[in-house]
């Protein structure tokens, strides 16, 4: 059912945990499953992210997709970060089953909204970046 990328970043997940004083936080969650995930961020004065945790709760799918968004976009500036979609996401996963596809999008809505907490932060505009339509919690 998943691949082995997903079962090793579902095992061993990498980047497990918080940045207090985070550059940028976002949050999404799914009401269809109940998954929810918590993306921080750490990005220095180049608008490169150093560091990058999460705290997810859901399943499996849900927890390798917040894994590998974190290696993907940890030494990237903001805007190769926008390049981090739900494709890329599967294609890094080596695939998803269809009905757990929506993990990935909920990692990907994260990382939007970390980056939408940064740029209000610092009064700076991300290009291609929209404001997330809803959080799940106000921090």
């Amino acid at each position: 059912m998943y691949t082995e990328i997903v079962m090793n970043h579902f095992e061993n997940p990498r980047n497990v945990g918080e940045i207090e004083n985070a550059s940028g936080y976002g949050a999404a969650g799914s009401a269809h499953c109940g998954d929810t995930m918590r993306i921080y961020l750490d990005i220095d004065e180049n608008q490169v992210i150093k560091d990058c945790k999460f705290k997810t709760f859901g399943c499996g799918a849900a927890i390798a997709s917040s894994s590998i968004a974190t290696e993907m976009i940890i030494g990237k500036t903001v805007n190769e970060a926008m390049l981090v979609n739900t494709n890329a996401l599967v294609e890094a996963l080596g695939g998803l089953p269809e009905e757990k596809v929506h993990c990935s999008l909920l990692a990907e809505d994260a990382i939007r909204s970390a980056l939408w907490d940064y740029a209000e932060k610092n009064g700076i505009t991300i290009e291609g970046l929209i404001k997330p339509e809803s959080n799940i919690e106000d921090h």
